[in-house]
């Protein structure tokens, strides 16, 4: 996190580690969390089940506890007969939570990297810099939030064929049991593949950044000139679909070291026997799903945090 030379303030050469944070920390803006946080919760709330779909097709290596579907609306179906809204809806509270912070926190960080890295120029930032900028921040909200996408996966994994398995009462009951059972190495279960999973909240941020520059190029309209919704979640749409294309693999690798049902001895014990037992395909498990949830589920993120953060911080954002 390095401000381009000629930036105000003592060189960079001369500020510590801690000075760098602080600097960056100046130009945090709380109306960025809010927005981000509102757009991850309303999205999560209208898609979840799709999510719930994803992650079960992720982990389906054919042990024989878990149930067998034969397609996305199979899957669902049973769901839905089995538990009802409730068995879709599995998982979400520690989604919703998971989804909020993330969103809200990525924004917060990105936007605060951004200005610190702009500080003292007037040309826009580079693709380079805003994939530096937003690989940062997924950084930073990875390490806070790891913890809630584990209790998630847990929750979504405890199939109704299997009674046993529910061990977890809820978010918290499956925060406190894992840190019990596991420690703080069970709460950070696929961290590292989530580490590489950073590059896809890179990668879509500088596509939506680039898209929209260049969209409002075209336009002959400012940077940061206000779009209609149609055209947010048009940009929105294309970067989502070229990160998730890019990145899909490494979901699959940390939905599986974070199940339950089944042990691996790290990232490289799960690559080779995905591998090994299912081929290229292995790592693809759940994608079409996962497409389809995500694609709207940043559209309307998206969509919300644009307006909203328009609202709070004004025009000048």
């Amino acid at each position: 996190m390095s401000p381009a030379s000629g930036s105000e303030g003592p060189p960079v050469s001369s500020l510590s580690a801690a000075e760098h944070v602080w600097r960056v920390f100046g130009h945090v803006r709380l109306e960025n969390l809010a927005a981000g946080l509102a757009g991850g919760v309303v999205s999560t709330l209208v898609l979840h089940p799709l999510d719930l779909v994803k992650i079960r097709f992720a982990v389906s290596d054919g042990l024989q506890l878990r149930p067998k579907y034969n397609g996305m609306m199979h899957c669902i179906r049973s769901v839905w007969r089995q538990e009802g809204v409730r068995g879709l809806y599995q998982g979400v509270t520690p989604n919703v939570w998971g989804a909020g912070a993330s969103w809200g926190l990525y924004f917060l960080f990105y936007n605060a990297i951004k200005a610190y890295t702009k500080e003292g120029r007037q040309t826009e930032l580079s693709a380079t810099e805003h994939l530096v900028s937003a690989a940062e921040a997924g950084i930073l909200t990875l390490t806070i939030t790891n913890p809630i996408w584990v209790t998630k996966t847990r929750l979504v994994l405890q199939y109704s064929s299997d009674p046993t398995s529910k061990q977890y009462k809820g978010m918290f009951d499956a925060l406190i049991k894992i840190y019990r059972h596991e420690g703080v190495a069970g709460l950070y279960r696929g961290y590292v593949p989530g580490l590489f999973g950073t590059s896809h909240g890179a990668l879509q941020f500088m596509a939506y950044e680039e898209l929209k520059r260049d969209y409002n190029k075209y336009k002959k309209m400012a940077p940061d000139e206000k779009l209609n919704p149609l055209e947010y979640i048009t940009l929105a749409a294309l970067s989502k679909i070229f990160a998730v294309a890019t990145t899909y693999p490494y979901q699959v690798v940390r939905a599986r070291l974070q199940d339950q049902h089944n042990k691996y001895r790290g990232v490289m014990d799960v690559i080779a026997r995905t591998w090994r037992n299912e081929g290229a395909p292995g790592f693809y498990k759940g994608i079409i799903p996962n497409v389809i949830r995500v694609t709207p589920a940043c559209c309307i993120t998206f969509v919300v945090y644009e307006n909203m953060s328009r609202f709070l911080l004004g025009p000048s954002k």
